[in-house]
């Protein structure tokens, strides 16, 4: 397809960008750290924490190979701006929120690129996924659960992004909270 991502419908870049799942890999830590790197080298002044979540993030368990990455501005920092100097530097705006921003790389009009990566844009203590992550490499068992629900989800919801979300929905929010529970305000 030779159509530019921003004309294309959402059905056309679910084709495009279908949901794919791979086994861990070690090198994703390494992208996480360098995509760090260069992003605190944008925003050198503004006392942010980034962090990486998502699947990516749990050791051991197959995930789509997405580099997700939570970044936390202090309360009062211009989200806006922050933004508009990632959009600068090569990230993608997909969606804006009052308090929420979401962004990306990796994507091309001929698919994925070789490394993905996502932006949660967020105000600081917007960070359920920092829970979740650290409850599931706490307890490898559970981390397997969501893995075998994931790989059952994966071809019944492959062209259609928010319905495989969804379908994780209830299980990601019951081990959030359990994680709340525990941890506290560990964060």
């Amino acid at each position: 397809m030779n159509k530019p991502l921003s004309e294309m419908t959402l059905e056309e870049l679910w084709e495009l960008f279908p949901v794919v799942l791979s086994e861990h890999k070690d090198c994703w830590a390494d992208w996480y750290e360098e995509e760090k790197l260069s992003i605190e080298a944008l925003l050198p002044d503004w006392n942010i924490r980034i962090s990486h979540i998502g699947s990516t993030a749990i050791p051991r368990i197959w995930a789509k190979p997405v580099i997700d990455i939570l970044i936390e501005l202090p309360h009062g920092a211009s989200m806006a701006d922050a933004k508009k100097i990632l959009v600068n530097n090569g990230w993608i705006c997909m969606c804006t929120a009052e308090t929420r921003i979401s962004l990306n790389k990796g994507y091309t009009s001929q698919g994925f690129a070789e490394r993905v990566f996502h932006i949660h844009l967020r105000y600081a203590g917007d960070h359920d996924e920092l829970y979740f992550r650290d409850y599931m490499a706490g307890h490898p068992v559970l981390a397997g659960e969501y893995e075998r629900l994931k790989l059952s989800l994966w071809k019944k919801y492959e062209h259609d992004r928010d319905a495989y979300t969804d379908a994780k929905s209830a299980f990601v929010r019951k081990y959030t909270d359990l994680a709340k529970a525990e941890y506290g305000d560990r964060y």
